[in-house]
């Protein structure tokens, strides 16, 4: 399955970054992005080619974390998840 670019305007994706680049750098984001960060740094070879998951607490495959488990992202809400 390959997933086709967005196709926006100019604008569009100027705005697109701008609103990706907020979303990276809010406190949950960082914390998310460290924490996988020092588990991968622990256990370089559980993590190879996978993602955290930080609802289950271990490395996933990339498809699984990205679609939580095949019921999509939307239904997973903004729930907190443990970083430390």
């Amino acid at each position: 399955m390959s997933m086709n670019k967005q196709k926006l305007s100019a604008q569009g994706k100027k705005d697109k970054a701008a609103r990706d680049l907020r979303y990276a750098k809010t406190t949950d984001r960082k914390a998310k992005k460290a924490h996988a960060q020092r588990e991968k740094r622990k256990s370089p070879a559980k993590a190879a080619g996978k993602d955290f998951d930080h609802k289950r607490g271990k490395y996933v495959s990339v498809a699984s974390n990205r679609g939580n488990e095949g019921e999509g992202t939307k239904k997973e809400g903004k729930r907190n998840y443990k970083t430390k």
